[in-house]
């Protein structure tokens, strides 16, 4: 993450059993949970903070998996398709990215 609204890159390709690293280089604090409804069938739920649902992070009154800058977040994604992510407090902002796993 560079810019502070957006992920950079917005789009990755890895292969299965990749890991991907979101790092925080921007000033403000950022998420990266993804689209329930996005998530390739017998793919689990990821989400910076330990989340196990999207509504469980849009419920969140806490700053738990708030990424400050320098930290970071992994996620290694064993089942190949199609998931999109989010920022929660930037999604209104168009902060929202897509790993494609092969």
């Amino acid at each position: 993450m560079t810019d502070d609204l957006r992920f950079d890159p917005a789009e990755v390709t890895i292969e299965s059993g990749e890991t991907v690293t979101w790092e925080n280089e921007s000033g403000a604090p950022h998420t990266a949970s993804a689209y329930e409804e996005s998530l390739p069938e017998g793919a689990a739920y990821f989400g910076s903070g330990g989340y196990e649902s999207e509504q469980a992070v849009r419920q969140s009154t806490s700053a738990r998996g708030f990424l400050e800058r320098g930290e970071t977040y992994q996620y290694a994604f064993e089942v190949t398709g199609t998931y999109q992510y989010f920022c929660l407090p930037h999604e209104e902002n168009g902060m929202i990215g897509t790993v494609i796993v092969e």
